[in-house]
């Protein structure tokens, strides 16, 4: 039986071996240096798309899906190539936010306290993807901004998780990294496929991670990695990424065929609006 799983594993990493060459003169990186003047807030914004379907979508000849990817604390919104080239090489738009300035206090929380210190993080995440796609659309009209993909690595992953919350209608697929603070939509709305880490420095927080029982009911995928929780970008080791590229390649052509009707759906958790310490 281990046998068999040892090939598809290899093969799954010969393929993605394949989209990283195939992402060095096929996919087209670029910084957009935008500027939010409702909130006085510069928004950085790196855009990966393959050439081949970016000519086609210019020419309204398709329709790009949107994947937007939300960085961690501390890391930079460019730290995700490995995560950005998969979905571009599947024919994605890719958005990649830089969500923190130098400026902004640290991210704090209050052990204990869900969201204490940090919802105003989430709510700031939430307007700067709403942001994104504003302006996006004027640079890319002919993209499915209606169905977007969200990843997220840790608190990056928290505010993909929130924002699905707050905007179900518009989220087609959640990938987090190790997200801690948010807990899972578990209304099934949207396909959740999370990766998450084995390190004792970074603990998930009670009541983020679903029920088993209710994860399978949702379709959520919780994948164990064995990883540190800070390898989970470009700063970790090739073994992790390749891993994960691997697992999410497979994601993604399993819920290829699904369905592009929007979700009215409300999720079945609680507004952290709502929530006290």
């Amino acid at each position: 039986m281990k046998r068999p799983l040892i090939i598809l594993l290899s093969l799954c990493l010969i393929a993605v071996g394949a989209y990283l060459t195939f992402s060095k003169w096929a996919i087209r990186h670029e910084t957009l240096a935008l500027f939010d003047t409702t909130r006085n807030r510069a928004i950085a914004i790196d855009i990966a798309v393959r050439w081949d379907t970016e000519m086609k979508a210019d020419a309204g000849m398709a329709v790009l899906p949107v994947a937007i990817i939300s960085h961690g604390n501390t890391v930079k919104n460019t730290e995700y190539s490995f995560l950005a080239n998969v979905f571009a090489a599947r024919g994605y738009l890719v958005a990649s936010i830089q969500h923190d300035l130098p400026t902004d206090a640290p991210l704090m929380t209050t052990p204990g306290s869900l969201y204490v210190g940090r919802l105003h993080v989430y709510e700031r995440g939430e307007k700067n993807i709403l942001f994104a796609i504003r302006e996006l659309k004027k640079i890319k009209p002919n993209a499915d901004y209606q169905h977007l993909t969200l990843v997220g690595h840790s608190n990056g992953g928290d505010i993909s998780m929130f924002f699905a919350q707050q905007h179900p209608e518009l989220v087609r697929r959640v990938v987090t990294l190790d997200n801690l603070r948010v807990p899972f939509v578990t209304s099934g709305a949207a396909k959740i496929l999370s990766f998450r880490s084995k390190d004792p420095h970074f603990k998930t927080d009670p009541g983020v991670l679903p029920d088993p029982k209710v994860a399978k009911e949702a379709g959520i995928d919780i994948v164990q990695t064995g990883a540190q929780h800070t390898e989970m970008s470009d700063r970790g080791p090739q073994s992790v990424k390749e891993r994960i590229q691997a697992t999410l390649d497979q994601f993604l052509s399993e819920t290829t065929a699904s369905n592009l009707a929007p979700v009215a759906k409300r999720p079945r958790i609680g507004d952290p609006r709502a929530m006290g310490p």
